[in-house]
């Protein structure tokens, strides 16, 4: 895949990378070129490549408009190269000249050999986007500063120390992007770009910013993240028109108090600085983010602060594993919960005390609303009470693990609201490479999930018309002329994308190709009361010069119907060299289908059927030192061997099952053949049958018992079941061979006899136990790690030892005693199960200590189903999956 444009806002350059995403994109004799777009960043020699077209094609050059050229090519080369653009491809709007493809041993990226351009580069006219990120660049260019049309431009990670004067000059530059380089200051001149909307200065050494900085008068979005900044210029009150000002990571000790007064300021990121007063105004402005600074302490060259001293310290929970609520005050607070979600309150949150409650739920397919291509990224969490309206937004964190395709596709957090799903603004935060925080604000309490989702576009359509562009697909628009509609409206888009080389295999035709999925709503009346103008691009590969249109289908799916209709007879369709466009009253899917095939519908919803498909396999796995517990996972294909990888040492059992396609929240259980017995000591067994759900992005596992669908009432037989393997919806996925121990009677004593104890739970019904069976289960699991895990439950050291010598030729006997000695002790105390969950952590054994909490839960879950269906309790109503009424479908957007 092409590396990523990093100005987001130049469509043209994003349209250039969308073709070269397939081989197939271009004409037949030229691979890489399709249109006018050319892209050579991927394929090497690409230098040669270039030179070869212009002595071979030159006339095919003259109207290419982007172009994307490695710069890891010799340097006599590629300056040879890059002074052949004015002549060869004068009409050139984006030139993408980047390094980073190749990579070093550590995995990072590696400079490109550019450092510097040649002067004839000014001839390019009509260029508006430039990027030369990831290259060794020193100075800027001299020809970059003549290019008077240029929009947008990209010098990240190079080695730039300065800015020059000149860069002032530039009338039309609206995207300016200068991260991982060496500045120490800059120029005054920077203040004379009027144009400018977005400028990136992260990743620098700078240590004052020039006064002139607030002429910026257009200016959207500042970010100074990681310099040396120590004060800031009282002139950045003037930009007027700033929506985001992030500063983290900097020296600030002080910041000028009419930010506050920004009027469309929207965020302030002012963490790990060094600021220890603020001015009231910034304190208790929800838009500000003051995490890492030493607020209301003393400074050291001072013994005492009077302004200080009045700042309020906010509150500061951090709750165990054994609590599942906490007080809020009129103070506000911050509180961190046992799986890791964090929540703010500022202050005058709530005007009177309140006890907020939570529950992490697992995801079901009651309670996670998904759309076609969501996939689910986080657990669900619950806040009650429900619907309390706060009178300023709550902050909420939730951690999830990032998707592994993150092209055109965005994550947000998902809530109910009114008995209808919803989608908050989110904003993204690093914790590490692969844990990110999904931020949001809250304006009341309900569920929440996290949900990776294609990129979705929307306005508000009012009566006197406008333009609907997708960002992640600028050739997709659509047109609404004036009086399309009488009352604001408000449309959105999302853009779906499918290979060339996955439709082409299920089809079986080289030649067949796809304009990406369209998928359009809106609120309000259904249809529109003059027709709206829908712009779609080509499929790829295909122009309007060359296609035959009998081959060309425009296709279209109104949910629920099972098909897709061809309606290419019932719109007219204007084609350009690279759109179709047509006109419609009311939204649905869209999808443009060039090939040889007379019946397009039925293929149209197997390749749908396709996009949404994940490829998984089935692992069964025997623990090695007690082959009776036995892992079942369901993973998504690349996962396996890196999965397989870490269980190995501890785990045994067959390769994994063939590949299974299995859609994102299909329910699938697993059964043992031969009327293998599960322990039904597990709270969500029933019946010796356990129930998965399958999500692409979280841990898909239970620890013992592989069929489509829900649990029947009656499962079927052994030679039944072989039946249902046969045919191509058969229930049957895969059967994996375990071999068990041979059974103990008199041969031996059986596990744990050492023991002498009494029925043990920790714990209680209500808020969840541990019974003996899920503490062998637990000691199962720990092997060596079992006396740091003793150590931190309070085992004193010479107990440990004791334990040691006494079942010094018996790992598991040493395990089981000091566990098992440990709950005697705690029978009936409150806090032994939280105190358990948290020497697991300390001993870094998350693994165990997760399992722990998912066994707590499906207790607590089980004892309030069994207290309802007695009549002891009412029924939830609220609760999603309930007798209540359920909430619509959400809005596919």
């Amino acid at each position: 895949m092409a590396a990523t444009v990093e100005g987001p806002e130049l469509e043209a350059a994003a349209a250039a990378g969308d073709a070269s995403g397939d081989s197939d994109a271009g004409s037949r004799a030229l691979p890489f070129l399709g249109g006018n777009r050319l892209s050579l960043d991927l394929y090497p020699g690409g230098c040669q490549q270039l030179l070869h077209l212009c002595v071979q094609q030159p006339l095919q050059l003259l109207h290419l408009e982007f172009l994307r050229l490695s710069t890891h090519e010799d340097p006599q080369l590629l300056e040879a190269t890059l002074a052949q653009l004015p002549q060869s491809l004068s009409c050139l709007r984006s030139l993408v000249l980047k390094g980073g493809q190749r990579r070093d041993t550590l995995g990072a990226c590696l400079r490109g050999a550019l450092t510097n351009l040649p002067a004839g580069l000014s001839g390019l006219a009509h260029l508006a986007h430039l990027d030369l990120s990831f290259n060794s660049l020193e100075t800027l260019p001299a020809c970059v500063l003549q290019m008077r049309g240029l929009g947008a431009l990209l010098l990240s990670h190079n080695c730039l120390s300065e800015l020059p004067e000149a860069l002032g000059a530039l009338p039309a530059l609206t995207f300016l992007t200068v991260t991982h380089n060496r500045l120490q200051t800059l120029p005054p001149a920077l203040g004379a770009l009027s144009t400018l909307q977005r400028l990136d200065l992260s990743q620098n050494l700078l240590d004052t910013l020039p006064p002139e900085i607030g002429g910026l008068g257009s200016l959207l979005e500042l970010n100074l993240a990681s310099n040396r900044l120590q004060s800031l210029p009282a002139s950045l009150a003037g930009l007027r028109s700033l929506r985001l000002l992030v500063l983290h990571s900097n020296l600030l000790a002080s910041v000028p108090a009419d930010l506050a007064r920004l009027p469309l300021l929207t965020r302030l990121d002012l963490r790990d600085n060094q600021l220890r007063d603020l001015p009231p105004e910034l304190l208790d402005a929800p838009f500000v983010r003051l995490q890492g600074n030493p607020l209301g302490e003393a400074s050291p060259d001072a013994p005492s602060s009077p302004v200080a001293a009045l700042i309020p310290e906010m509150p500061r929970l951090f709750l165990t594993s054994d609590l599942d609520s906490f007080p809020v005050t009129p103070r506000g607070c911050s509180v961190t919960l046992a799986c890791g979600i964090r929540l703010q309150f500022p202050a005058g949150a709530t005007a009177t005390p309140i006890t907020i409650r939570y529950r992490l739920l697992l995801p079901e397919p009651g309670l996670v609303p998904l759309g076609p291509h969501d996939a689910l990224l986080s657990h669900v969490l619950e806040l009650q009470p429900h619907g309390v309206a706060f009178q300023q937004d709550v902050g909420l964190w939730l951690l999830f693990t990032p998707p592994r395709a993150r092209r055109c596709r965005e994550v947000v957090v998902r809530t109910r609201n009114d008995n209808s799903w919803g989608d908050l603004e989110t904003y993204l935060e690093e914790e590490a490479p692969q844990r990110l925080w999904a931020h949001c604000q809250v304006p009341h309490f309900s569920w929440f999930l996290v949900v990776s989702r294609p990129v979705s576009n929307a306005c508000l359509v009012p009566p006197e018309g406008t333009l609907l562009c997708s960002s992640g697909h600028p050739g997709v628009k659509v047109i609404f002329p004036p009086g399309a509609t009488e009352e604001p409206r408000r449309v959105s888009m999302q853009v779906v994308r499918m290979a060339g080389r996955e439709l082409q295999a299920l089809l079986g035709e080289p030649e067949a190709a796809v304009s990406p999925l369209l998928c359009l709503s809106q609120s309000g009346p259904p249809s529109f009361l003059r027709p709206v103008t829908v712009q779609l691009p080509l499929p790829s590969g295909i122009t309007g010069l060359s296609l035959d249109r009998s081959r060309l289908h425009l296709l279209y799916w109104a949910p629920p119907a099972a098909t897709w209709d061809d309606i290419t007879a019932q719109v007219v369709l204007e084609l350009t060299h690279l759109y179709a466009r047509f006109q419609v009253t009311h939204f649905s899917w869209y999808w443009l289908w060039y090939t040889t095939k007379n019946c397009v519908g039925g293929l149209a919803r197997k390749a749908w059927e396709r996009l949404r498909l994940h490829r998984v396999n089935l692992i069964a796995l025997q623990r090695r030192r007690d082959p009776e517990q036995v892992l079942l996972q369901c993973l998504p294909r690349n996962k396996v061997d890196a999965t397989l990888r870490r269980l190995l040492e501890r785990y045994r059992g067959p390769e994994p099952s063939d590949t299974v396609e299995m859609f994102e929240g299909e329910e699938f259980f697993a059964a043992f053949e031969r009327g293998i017995d599960v322990d039904a000591d597990r709270p969500d067994c029933v019946e010796g049958r356990i129930c998965f759900v399958f999500y692409s992005h979280l841990k898909n596992v239970k620890e013992v018992s592989f069929y489509r669908g829900a649990v029947p009432v009656q499962v079927p037989e052994e030679a039944e079941a072989a039946r249902q393997r046969k045919g191509a919806d058969a229930l049957w996925m895969a059967t994996l061979p375990i071999k068990l121990p041979r059974l103990r009677g008199s041969e031996g004593p059986r596990r744990g006899a050492g023991l002498s104890l009494a029925p043990l739970n920790l714990g209680d019904a209500e808020t969840g136990f541990l019974t003996q069976s899920n503490l062998l289960s637990v000691a199962g699991r720990l092997g060596l790690d079992w006396p740091a895990v003793a150590l931190h439950l309070g085992v004193s050291y010479r107990e440990v030892q004791r334990i040691r010598h006494e079942f010094r030729d018996d790992l598991d006997e040493q395990i089981r005693h000091m566990l098992f000695s440990w709950a005697e002790r705690q029978a009936g105390q409150p806090g032994a199960v939280g105190l358990l969950v948290q020497a697991l952590e300390q001993s870094d054994r998350q693994d165990v200590a997760e399992e722990v909490r998912t066994v707590l839960e499906l207790g607590r879950r089980k004892y309030q189903d069994g207290i309802r269906r007695t009549g002891l309790a009412p029924k939830d109503p609220a609760l999603p999956g309930s007798s209540a009424p359920q909430p619509p479908e959400p809005a596919q957007a």
